[in-house]
């Protein structure tokens, strides 16, 4: 098994995708541990995930992503149980009430306070985590951007349904990728890798016309599911990506092109 024995945090584990890619890591023979802040949605997933996967093979931590004390409670707990940490994926996405209104409902303290709890949210995590990885001798940062941190939307496809594609979303997403690229140029020559992956739309349940639309734009499939991104992400924390540094890899069924 390729990740045989690597210990990797997922932030926003609990997730939909957070989920699925714990899910890859045990399939590979990782150590999971699912770092969330909904401490009930944790253990209904570690316990769905240790009866999938028997064994020591997944942990959990409430995690504040925006707490440097969260943070480094959490990052001590994993190296005193497992006396290492392979790698850390930047997944989670905190947002407030007011996240995803239409353009010109937005007001300026949910837009500002959207980008900081996700851009943050990746920041944050990754200074502490990097600081580890220092001390450590290596690292690898996996942050989850989107298709729309690459293209601008196709708003077309969001006609005629409630619909629509946030602006902090598209301000996010692209400001994570630049990102990625800093912190891979930052952290040159301590043996820290920092890559990033695009999903394209991801199935949760939207409206037929809409994924009707978006689907045409794509080549097979259309949207996709959560477990088309786990090859991607295997890649990415094994061997084989070794000298793979401030890239992204777009996940998106065509999508974009």
């Amino acid at each position: 098994m390729i990740l045989e024995g690597k210990v990797v945090v997922i932030t926003g584990g609990a997730g939909l995708i957070g989920k699925e890619f714990a899910k890859a890591v045990m399939s590979q023979g990782g150590i999971v541990v699912i770092a969330d802040i909904d401490e009930e949605r944790i253990q209904y997933v570690s316990k769905e995930l240790e009866r999938a996967f028997p064994g020591d093979k997944v942990d959990a931590f409430k995690l504040d992503v925006a707490s440097k004390y969260s943070l480094q409670e959490c990052i001590d707990y994993v190296d005193s149980k497992y006396k290492k940490i392979d790698a850390l994926i930047n997944n989670a996405y905190p947002r407030n009430k007011n996240y995803g209104r239409h353009f010109f409902d937005v007001e300026y303290d949910d837009f500002v306070e959207n980008l900081g709890m996700n851009l943050g949210g990746c920041i944050i995590p990754s200074q502490l985590f990097s600081l580890y990885f220092q001390k450590q001798g290596y690292g690898n940062i996996i942050n989850i951007s989107s298709i729309y941190g690459v293209i601008v939307p196709k708003f077309e496809i969001y006609d005629n349904t409630e619909m629509t594609m946030p602006v902090e979303y598209a301000a996010i997403k692209s400001g994570m990728l630049h990102l990625t690229k800093y912190m891979a140029k930052y952290f040159k020559g301590k043996n820290i890798r920092v890559n990033a992956i695009s999903p394209g739309g991801i199935l949760d349940s939207q409206p037929k016309e809409f994924l009707s639309k978006y689907n045409q734009q794509c080549s097979t499939k259309g949207m996709l599911d959560p477990k088309d991104l786990n090859g991607t992400l295997i890649f990415l924390l094994s061997d084989m990506s070794s000298y793979i540094n401030g890239q992204n890899i777009v996940v998106d069924d065509g999508f974009t092109l």
